[in-house]
C-alpha cells in the first residue's frame, strides 16, 4: 500500500542560524554566515572564509546526558544531535520514552568522522598512550556514531540507517525515509545528516583549487553562485533535521503538518558521458530529475520554485542547463531559482538536509529566499533561465511545488519533491 508522507518536525543547525525561527529569519532577510577564519590565514590556505555554526557544547545541556555531554568530542555529531533533537520536539515529541519506538527509525548521514577526533586518537596512539585514548573514541569516529547516538536518545527501534553520498547525502538520506514510510515499513522516520568541516578536511578542498579565494577580506561576498565572479565554492558546516510521518499517523495524533514529500530520486551518471568522480554526467542528472517527477505523479510545468545544487562554481551553468532540458522549460517559463549556498556556503554532507529545510520553510510560507551576492548574474545562465527568475531580493509569492536536487561526488543525484499539504 502507497501512503502519503508528510513533515511534521524540522531542525537546522546553519552557519546563519541555529533553530527554526533564527534560520527563518536569516534566510528570508539574506544573512550571510560566512565569516573570516584566522586560523586558516596561519597555515596559509589560499581560502580563508567559511560557514560555520555559532555553536557551543552547552547547548546539548538539555538534549543528551551530562555523561554523554562530557565525553562527546565529534562537533558533526553534536550538530547532528541538536537538529535532529530539535526536530523531534518541534513535531510535539517528547525526547524521553522507557519503551523502544518501533514504528519510528532513522536515516541520518555524514560523510566522515570527525577529523580532529581521529588525529587526536592517532597522536594517542603514537605516543604509546592509548590507555588514554578513553571509552568514547570508537563510537565517535565511526560514521553511524551520529545514528547512534539519536537512536539511543529517543530509543528507537525501526531501521537505523547511516547513509554517505557525499554533497547528495541529506538529500538522499530525506528519500531513503520517505520510501520506508510510504511502503509500509515504518510509520515515522528521523532523517537528515550532519558535517563538520575542520581544517584537515578544509586543507584537502583548498589544494583542489576548488575554493573562493578571492573574498578573504569580505567573507560574507565569497559565496557567488550563478556570477560572474563567482571563483569557487565555500566550506561550511552544521546539520538539518526532519521527522517524516504516514499522513494518517501524523492526523491521528494532531501534528503540525509544514509540507508533503510528493516523491523523489536519486542515481548514478556511472562517471561515463560527461560524469566523474567530482563531476555529475548530464545524463544522470536530467534522468533523476525526471523521475522524480514522474514518481511524484506531477507535470514538470508545476514546479514553482528550483532550491539547486549550485556551488558558485564553473558547474552551475552545466546544472542550469540540465534542468532546462530536464524540465523542457526555459526562459521567462524556467521556475524561479535560488541557492542557499550563497548564505551559508557548501555544506558538503549536511547540504541537502539544511537545504531541505530551507525549502520546506518558503513552502509553508509562501517566500522565494535570495540569492545573495548575485550583482552580476552569468548571461549564459540567464540565457536558460530568464532575467526575473533569480531572485536577489526575498519575493513574496504562493509556493506549491519545490524540486530540491543535489549532486555529490561520485556522480551520485538525488531529487526530492515537496509540496504544499493539501487535504
Amino acid at each position: 500500500m502507497s501512503r502519503r508522507v508528510v513533515v511534521t518536525g524540522l531542525g537546522v543547525v546553519a552557519p546563519n542560524g541555529i533553530g527554526i525561527p533564527e534560520f527563518l529569519n536569516a534566510i528570508q532577510n539574506g544573512i550571510s554566515g560566512i565569516r573570516y577564519v584566522p586560523e586558516y590565514e596561519d597555515l596559509k590556505f589560499n581560502c580563508q572564509v567559511s560557514g560555520t555554526p555559532a555553536f557551543e557544547w552547552e547547548q546539548l545541556r538539555n538534549y543528551i546526558p551530562e555523561t554523554t555531554l562530557y565525553g562527546l568530542k565529534g562537533k558533526g555529531i553534536a550538530f547532528g544531535i541538536k537538529a535532529a533533537l530539535d526536530a523531534w520536539m518541534d513535531a510535539g515529541n517528547a525526547i524521553y520514552s522507557e519503551d523502544t519506538r518501533w514504528d519510528t527509525g532513522c536515516v541520518f548521514g555524514s560523510s566522515v568522522a570527525d577529523t580532529d577526533v581521529i588525529k587526536n586518537a592517532i597522536n594517542r596512539v603514537d605516543a604509546k598512550e592509548s590507555k588514554k585514548l578513553g571509552s568514547r573514541v570508537v563510537e565517535q569516529i565511526m560514521n553511524s556514531g551520529v545514528t547512534a547516538y539519536i537512536s539511543g536518545r529517543l530509543g528507537l527501534g525501526n531501521k537505523i540507517i547511516n547513509n554517505s553520498a557525499a554533497c547528495a547525502t541529506g538529500t538522499q538520506a530525506i528519500l531513503i525515509g520517505y520510501e520506508y514510510i510510504k511502503f509500509g515499513m515504518a510509520k515515522r522516520m528521523v532523517v537528515g545528516s550532519c558535517e563538520y568541516v575542520d581544517r584537515y578536511v578544509f586543507g584537502g578542498f583548498d589544494s583542489m583549487r576548488v575554493l573562493s579565494r578571492k573574498f578573504n577580506e569580505h567573507p560574507e561576498q565569497a559565496s557567488r553562485p550563478m556570477s560572474l565572479t563567482a571563483g569557487g565554492f565555500i566550506p561550511g558546516s552544521g546539520a538539518g533535521a526532519f521527522v517524516l510521518e504516514d499522513l494518517e499517523y501524523a492526523l491521528e495524533r494532531g501534528a503540525t503538518i509544514y509540507a508533503e514529500i510528493l516523491g523523489g530520486s536519486s542515481n548514478s551518471g556511472g562517471q561515463r558521458n560527461g560524469g566523474s568522480m567530482t563531476a555529475p554526467g548530464p545524463a544522470g542528472v536530467i534522468r533523476c530529475i525526471r523521475e522524480a517527477i514522474q514518481l511524484s505523479n506531477i507535470e514538470a510545468g508545476d514546479i514553482d520554485l528550483i532550491s539547486g545544487h549550485l556551488t558558485a562554481t564553473i558547474a552551475d551553468k552545466m546544472e542550469i542547463d540540465n534542468w532546462s532540458k530536464a524540465l523542457n522549460r526555459r526562459g521567462d517559463n524556467f521556475p524561479m531559482v535560488n541557492s542557499l549556498k550563497s548564505m551559508v556556503g557548501h555544506c558538503l554532507s549536511a547540504a541537502g538536509s539544511i537545504e531541505s529545510v530551507a525549502a520546506v520553510l518558503q513552502v509553508a510560507h509562501n517566500f522565494v529566499h535570495p540569492n545573495i551576492n548575485l550583482e552580476d548574474p552569468n548571461p549564459e545562465i540567464i540565457a536558460i533561465a530568464g532575467s526575473n527568475n533569480l531572485p536577489t531580493k526575498k519575493v513574496n509569492r504562493e509556493i506549491n511545488v519545490v524540486a530540491k536536487a543535489n549532486f555529490g561526488f561520485g556522480d551520485v543525484n538525488a531529487c526530492l519533491i515537496i509540496s504544499k499539504y493539501n487535504t
